[in-house]
């Protein structure tokens, strides 16, 4: 799942023991979002929510909301 955070672009892909956050940068490179950490049991459709109340600090006027990308 992609997202587009405050801004930010990110993805988070299920992996065998949780939960992997990428930062992904506008010429298709990725890094692991090491301070971005996604609790094991968290269901798919909780994650946005989840993005929401931990990065709320991106938020900036122009760039207020989360959104799924592709």
């Amino acid at each position: 799942m992609k997202f587009n955070v405050y801004g930010r672009k990110v993805e988070v892909l299920k992996v065998l023991n949780g939960w992997e956050v990428f930062y992904l940068s506008n010429d298709g490179k990725k890094r692991i979002a090491h301070d971005i950490i996604i609790p094991m049991d968290l269901k798919e459709n909780e994650i946005m929510g989840y993005l929401d109340d931990l990065l709320h600090e991106w938020a900036t006027p122009k760039n207020n909301q989360i959104s799924i990308i592709e």
